[in-house]
């Protein structure tokens, strides 16, 4: 019975895998297009808050951080832009890529407590990614250090065009059934950013396929995946093809949870626990560091940060691994993914080559510098906080995790890159007071933790804002009319995390501490619930 569901779970494991290249594939052809012809806005590029914010849209819309470098080197290397230009977009393609394993934590909503664990899991990677660049762009801009140590190195080394390298371990098992779905044409994406005419009425989907008749002939026919079957157009394809890959995804998902929860009992899963998150003996500081190299090459083998840190989800969620654990195995993939693009580059010809190792070595820097920046220091390890008090958020607000994902990786950035058609004076005239806000509210609050007496007396608590200013309560009534049909007055209980409970006094404006006893059952008392 134990090894038919081993063989059931590497299985499963395949198709999740798959089903993560399909989704991909699914975003490209539905924005691919667009994606592309956001490349084009010259005028707004130069301006490095408006450069990230499309890094971040164009990778959130092709599902692939490697995709879009491809493009931007593509652009530099045919002048249609400046390294200085392509940083902040390459910051932003950090950034962009970190949504899948968001998404795939969306598979234990149905859970509170493993929904807690998982979505923590998967945002520290994303707030890794924006707090590195809260620091380094404004950096970058100053001082220009990521283009000139790139520069630098460039120069120091004398790299030569090579064959192509390519590492290919996972990515081989996948393709055979991936390709007989669908197949893609990269070089259209680059031909769309590059305005390039002869792909205007290109389509992304490869439909025709070269076949050779004898040595002297060769023929095009249709090609042979299922795709290229349908009479359809890109966008309808990519709308079944999300839809596929999303339904297999979750159902791959599910099943692999409930088959590690069935095998991972008692004292097997405290063993593996154990395991996983135990330090080295005699130089447990050096732990850390191993998590990094770990994540670093299974990143490099697997060629996807994405495909790696999703695959981590799922356990984090079941308590194999601590999100401690997770956040140095995540920074050891990001820098496992800048690796790969770096052997992509070695192998472009031409003018392509100098313009595509110096951004894969801005990739590379970029990652390290936020490795100095928020792991090497202990105190300074603030995603993983961060990333827990959004797993409390998500457990007892679970369509925070959707609002979430719309706002960091849809909403925010499609409103700075509208602003920005306004020019710097409107970009600058956001930013900066949002920013000062900003800082404002997360200096209060670490005063208020850590030294309140340091504070004025009105500022020792936020009770003197209006409610929705300073809870998601009246926020959650809102969703929660809309998601039922009907609701109820009961002594029914909302969940909150067994490490802490607290009930809210929405006169005084403060929380209350009930106890904090972990072997007590979740209790957090409200009026109005579902039915």
């Amino acid at each position: 019975m134990v090894v038919c569901k081993l063989v059931l779970l590497l299985l499963l494991l395949y198709l999740f895998i798959s089903s993560l290249g399909l989704l991909a594939s699914s975003f490209r052809l539905l924005g691919g297009k667009t994606a592309s012809s956001v490349f084009q806005q010259s005028a707004v590029l130069g301006n490095p808050v408006v450069g990230l914010m499309i890094g971040v849209l164009v990778t959130v819309l092709v599902q692939s951080s490697s995709t879009s470098s491809s493009i931007i080197v593509s652009m530099v290397a045919a002048d249609f832009m400046d390294v200085r230009t392509a940083i902040p977009i390459i910051m932003g393609a950090n950034i962009g890529t970190s949504v899948t394993n968001t998404l795939v934590s969306l598979g234990q909503m149905g859970n509170r407590d493993e929904f807690e664990r998982a979505f923590a899991g998967a945002t520290v990677h994303d707030i890794f990614n924006w707090m590195c660049v809260l620091v380094l762009l404004p950096l970058e801009v100053l001082t220009g250090y990521l283009y000139t140590l790139s520069k630098a190195v460039l120069a120091a080394f004398q790299f030569e065009h090579s064959e192509e390298v390519k590492i290919e371990l996972l990515s081989k098992l996948t393709k055979p059934f991936t390709k007989r779905i669908i197949q893609l044409d990269k070089s259209v994406l680059e031909g769309w950013a590059l305005n390039d005419p002869a792909y205007n009425n290109a389509t992304l989907l490869r439909r025709y396929c070269s076949s050779v008749v004898d040595a002297n002939t060769t023929e095009v026919v249709t090609c042979n995946h299922i795709a290229a079957q349908i009479p359809l157009g890109d966008t309808a394809i990519g709308v079944m093809l999300m839809v596929f890959s999303l339904v297999l995804l979750c159902s791959c998902l599910v099943a692999i949870v409930k088959i590690l929860g069935s095998l991972l009992k008692g004292s097997v899963a405290n063993v593996i626990q154990t395991v996983l998150n135990a330090d080295l003996p005699y130089v447990p500081w050096l732990t850390g560091y191993l998590a990094i190299l770990v994540g670093a090459v299974m990143t490099f083998l697997l060629q996807s940060s994405s495909i790696f840190t999703s695959s981590l989800t799922p356990l984090v969620g079941l308590g194999l691994i601590s999100v401690d654990r997770v956040y140095p195995l995540t920074l050891g993939s990001n820098l496992g993914t800048t690796t790969t693009a770096l052997l992509a580059a070695l192998s472009s010809e031409g003018n392509r080559l100098h313009p595509a190792i110096q951004v894969a070595l801005v990739h590379l820097f970029f990652n390290m510098s936020g490795i100095l920046l928020y792991y090497v220091i202990p105190f300074m390890r603030i995603p993983v906080p961060l990333a827990k008090m959004m797993g409390r958020t998500t457990a007892k607000y679970r369509w925070f995790a959707v609002f979430y994902m719309i706002i960091s990786f849809g909403l925010f950035p499609m409103m700075i890159f509208a602003v920005s058609l306004g020019g710097p004076t409107a970009i600058y005239s956001v930013l900066i007071p949002l920013g000062m806000l900003l800082f404002f509210v997360i200096l209060v609050n670490v005063m208020q933790a850590k030294c309140p007496k340091c504070l004025p007396s009105c500022l020792r608590s936020w009770h003197w804002l209006p409610l929705p200013l300073r809870s998601l309560q009246p926020l959650d009534r809102v969703f929660s009319k809309l998601a039922c049909c009907c609701c109820k007055t009961s002594d029914q209980h909302l969940y909150m995390p067994p490490s802490e409970r607290y009930d809210f006094d929405d006169q005084a404006g403060i929380q209350i501490l009930v106890h904090a006893d972990k072997n007590k059952p979740s209790i957090f008392s409200s009026n109005e619930t579902c039915a």
